[in-house]
């Protein structure tokens, strides 16, 4: 049998997820097989890269931040720059996630609001890594949290990234633990076994929610 566990607060009948999950969880495969069944999908890491397009407010408010050096020879951000500037240094990283964050989440709740214009019955997901960090898991109706065991995740992102275990797990120290974000879970979906087992509880999740 899987080792696939749902846990159920008060459910709401609604139309947005937030889904969400730490390093080599299974976002990434979830999104895809969600999609498949019929969601449309907002992807927050891509939603990121829109907030620093040239010329809006969050583009100028990085720039005038963080300096012009930021500026590449092309007009945008250079992120090699800004990585330098942010890297190790909690204090500058928020500085720019309170910029880059509060646009994040106006383009996701546009782009929402675009969809249910189109098509009001149409399950939508929104997935965000940061999704706790960032405050958006009042965005949708319910929240799925994918969690994965640590010696899972360390062994999956190894062979995945070809890291060594000291860089995974400095990474999986920089996130909030599988306990804190089950804590703001409506749906948490465990993923420790094989790729099928995972599809087959999502789709136990996908019916019990669509």
């Amino acid at each position: 049998m899987a080792d696939y566990v749902f846990h159920f607060r008060d459910i709401k009948v609604s139309s947005v997820i937030c889904l969400t999950g730490g390093i080599a969880s299974g976002k990434s495969t979830a999104v895809q097989h969600l999609s498949g069944k019929g969601a449309a999908v907002i992807d927050a890491d891509k939603l990121g890269h829109q907030a620093y397009t040239p010329g809006t407010d969050a583009f100028e408010a990085v720039i005038a931040t963080f300096g012009e050096e930021l500026r590449s020879e092309t007009g945008e951000i250079d992120r090699k720059v800004l990585g330098g500037k942010v890297f190790g240094k909690p204090e500058e990283l928020k500085k720019l996630t309170d910029i880059v964050w509060p646009e994040i989440r106006r383009l996701a709740e546009a782009e929402i609001a675009r969809i249910k214009k189109d098509n009001p019955d149409q399950v939508i997901v929104l997935e965000a890594a940061v999704l706790f960090e960032a405050g958006w898991d009042d965005i949708g109706d319910e929240v799925w949290v994918i969690t994965v065991d640590r010696e899972t995740a360390i062994a999956r992102t190894m062979e995945r990234d070809g890291v060594d275990r000291d860089a995974v797990e400095k990474r999986l120290d920089s996130q909030l633990s599988n306990d804190e974000r089950k804590a703001k879970a409506d749906r948490i979906i465990e993923n420790n076994a094989s790729e099928h087992e995972f599809l087959e509880s999502l789709d136990h999740a996908w019916h019990a929610f669509a």
